[in-house]
């Protein structure tokens, strides 16, 4: 439960409490690229998300269970969030099909076929240890016509249903969320009103922990689209649950969306901009009044490419507003030369940086 006078702003997990809103660094294969769970301790991060389907296929779900759990597996010790594999048997699975059963793929490692379905999904999560599960969904893309997109959204909804069935016939649905996993269901409808106000009612009629927001163009879509998808969305999902915007984080995005009410985020873009070298700094000493009420023609940071050669005998640190690891003890040159150089120390140093700036931004949000 979240937002009620108790426990307001907190979601509480079996791995302890999270404060909302926050935002979740990508660990797809149990680790965010380049970092160890203590650097992700150093930059503020209360929760991270990994991905049933990549873990499923490598080194396998059974293995994970054996080892103790995804927590232990990867020694983090705080919440962890899996998705369900639905994006990524339509993203990446080439010869996926779909039907009422699941989704069937070609494993790209060996290319055996496999079938994930919406029971299979939950129970590779719950091998896994997950604190948040999340429901199989069907995705479609952005473009796709009226009623492909209306088929998808109520065979989204009926694998929801079979989702919460398993899943209730594995765990206590009436014990306390320190005592057992959440479970989100994940409203779909692509661009249509209609569709998403019918799947975000069909789910609440189920009944979950909480709601996710997906299938939302964050590439193509201007920020003011996007901030209409998501608050007609809203608008049918109730204040007291959770609710998560899936893959959406350019920061004012963020920002744009927590204004609006939602709780949870992740996205790999600090993450894979870090990579290369595409960092983020304030522009201006910040504070929460300042973030929530600026303008969109205000934008409150800048993105540096640090492997530009301007940077190469540029000794400062790469933000004088930011404490990070990386900005407290070494210069803009140095994580130049690393980068240009493809030491792996580089992709670590600014990874942290960009980390610390999205988590940053968070605690400035929650106030």
């Amino acid at each position: 439960m979240l937002n009620n006078e108790k426990d307001k702003n907190i979601l509480r997990t079996q791995h302890g409490v999270i404060h909302t809103p926050f935002f979740m660094p990508i660990a797809t294969r149990g680790a965010v690229k380049g970092l160890t769970s203590e650097d992700l301790e150093s930059v503020g991060a209360q929760v991270v998300l990994s991905n049933t389907y990549h873990l499923w296929l490598k080194p396998g779900d059974d293995l994970i269970e054996k080892a103790g759990g995804l927590h232990k597996f990867m020694n983090w010790n705080k919440p962890i969030l899996t998705d369900s594999g639905g994006f990524q048997v339509f993203s990446l699975g080439k010869w996926t099909k779909f039907s009422e059963e699941g989704a069937e793929f070609k494993n790209p490692i060996n290319g055996e076929k496999r079938m994930l379905t919406p029971e299979k999904s939950i129970d590779i999560q719950l091998k896994l240890g997950s604190d948040i599960i999340m429901c199989f969904d069907e995705c479609i893309p952005w473009n796709c016509d009226y009623e492909y997109a209306k088929m998808s959204v109520d065979r989204t909804t009926r694998w929801a249903k079979r989702c919460k069935e398993y899943f209730v016939s594995k765990v206590d649905w009436n014990l306390d969320n320190t005592d057992r996993p959440l479970l989100f269901g994940i409203v779909q409808g692509n661009r249509f009103q209609d569709l998403r106000k019918q799947s975000a009612m069909e789910l609440q009629e189920i009944g979950f922990d909480g709601y996710a927001i997906g299938g939302a163009d964050t590439v193509s879509a201007t920020h003011d689209e996007m901030m209409e998808t998501l608050k007609f969305a809203l608008d049918y999902l109730p204040e007291d649950k959770p609710r998560y915007y899936m893959g959406s984080g350019k920061p004012e995005d963020i920002v744009g969306a927590v204004k609006l009410g939602v709780d949870m985020f992740d996205c790999v873009i600090p993450t894979r901009n870090a990579r290369h070298g595409s960092l983020f700094s304030y522009q201006f000493s910040v504070n929460s009044y300042q973030l929530t009420t600026a303008n969109d023609d205000r934008k409150f940071y800048e993105t540096m490419q640090i492997t530009n050669a301007k940077y190469k005998s540029d000794f400062g640190a790469i933000s004088d507003k930011c404490d990070c690891y990386t900005c407290k003890n070494y210069s803009r040159a140095y994580v130049r030369h690393l980068l240009d150089t493809k030491e792996m120390l580089g992709m670590r140093l600014a990874t942290i940086h960009n980390l610390k700036f999205y988590l940053t931004l968070m605690k400035i949000l929650r106030g």
